[in-house]
């Protein structure tokens, strides 16, 4: 077995002679919360797009359990076990909560039924549906929203979409759950809320979690360790209250006084 659910060696990515991207080394072990952080346009969601396939590294590699992914597309990699959020809520808003996260769930092998019995309609297809909405109101249950599973996701306040996009994308099954401002937008409370319901899905779920925030309350409150990005490169990696307190790290947060 692996030693990390993560590793990536020496990731990068350029656009047109533009180092976007360069030299990225996360290490990130199984069960870890883990924070990708640093100002705006530093090259966060890059690294996410990277990991997702939405754009191929020109350099290095990165390995899941192991496994090198580098160079699969967007469905192999989530079929591997990578899973994600948006910075802007991606939902399918006309449809409801619960067929939401069944979206989700039509990628995992039990859920397989075939095309034949799902034309025609057999026992099969049906014993299928009932095995998928069974799931997905475990799912819903978890995070507070079972009640609300016939609900348009449109319909919903915001704190809930964020928890129906994460719950969405668990449904998945991942190894990995990558989180991109997760936070972004809510309250105090509901982001109170939220890093409860981070902490529940790394010790229910048995996962493993890497998120960009913006939100250093909650990058000290739940991740283990960071890695903080400025200008696409690296400026601290290790533990976070250590990280953060990194002089270099403070003065791209806040500027030089000089």
């Amino acid at each position: 077995m692996a030693e990390y659910v993560l590793e990536t060696k020496n990731l990068g990515i350029s656009f047109g002679g533009l180092k976007a991207v360069q030299d990225v080394n996360l290490k990130i072990a199984k069960n870890e919360i883990y924070g990708l952080i640093g100002p705006n346009g530093a090259g966060k969601t890059t690294v996410f797009n990277m990991l997702t396939g939405v754009y191929q590294p020109t350099t290095g590699t990165f390995y899941l359990d192991g496994e090198n992914l580098t160079g699969l597309s967007q469905e192999k990699i989530n079929h591997k076990g990578i899973a994600r959020t948006f910075q802007n809520i991606r939902l399918f808003n006309n449809m409801t909560v619960i067929r939401n996260v069944m979206v989700g769930l039509h990628n995992l092998p039990e859920f397989k039924c075939g095309v034949i019995p799902t034309i025609l309609r057999l026992p099969k297809q049906y014993r299928t549906e009932r095995a998928m909405v069974a799931r997905a109101e475990e799912i819903l249950d978890i995070f507070g929203l079972k009640e609300l599973k016939n609900t348009l996701a449109c319909n919903l306040p915001y704190g809930k979409q964020r928890k129906l996009e994460i719950a969405r994308a668990l449904s998945t099954s991942p190894k990995l759950l990558l989180l991109d401002e997760p936070a972004a937008g809510m309250n105090p409370q509901e982001t109170a809320e939220l890093m409860d319901t981070i902490r529940f899905v790394r010790d229910n779920f048995d996962m493993t979690i890497l998120l960009i925030e913006h939100d250093m309350s909650l990058v000290q409150g739940i991740c283990d360790n960071v890695t903080v990005l400025n200008f696409g490169t690296t400026l601290a990696q290790g533990k976070t209250d250590e990280a953060l307190a990194d002089p270099e790290v403070v003065k791209a947060y806040l500027g030089d006084d000089d």
